[in-house]
């Protein structure tokens, strides 16, 4: 998905909204269960771009029909290297409706894990617009 792809790699966080579906759900390599929703979605996503440094893809693959994808990516947590792969499914009008989320190995998924903790309070606030009623 180059377009995904792309928003991530020019960290355009308006363009990867855009290419979720409303109804969405992403599942974290360090949450227990799966997030249902665009709002909560792009706010994880944002807060993973806060936590990931030296981010980017190295690889992608597209199944058969075009609507799985594969995207293998090397990035930072900490001094922790992270290799991990994003799993995107498309619904029929090109949206992303599943994204799934594993990483390796597992002292940098525990390093993910406790940034990711960190952000949760600003990531719900995020999600569910009181972060842009506190700024005013």
């Amino acid at each position: 998905m180059k377009s995904f792809r792309r928003a991530v790699e020019a960290n355009d966080h308006a363009a990867i909204e855009a290419l979720l579906a409303e109804e969405v759900v992403f599942t974290s390599p360090v949450a227990f269960k799966p997030y249902a929703g665009k709002a909560i979605t792009a706010a994880v996503l944002r807060g993973v771009s806060r936590v990931f440094t030296d981010f980017h893809y190295v690889r992608e693959i597209t199944g058969q029909g075009g609507r799985d994808h594969a995207l293998v990516f090397r990035a930072k947590v900490g001094d922790r290297e992270i290799t991990g792969c994003d799993f995107l499914h498309l619904d029929e009008q090109g949206l992303i409706d599943d994204f799934t989320v594993m990483v390796r190995p597992l002292s940098a998924a525990q390093a993910l894990a406790e940034a990711m903790g960190a952000q949760f309070d600003r990531i719900t606030r995020e999600a569910t617009g009181t972060a842009e009623a506190e700024q005013v």
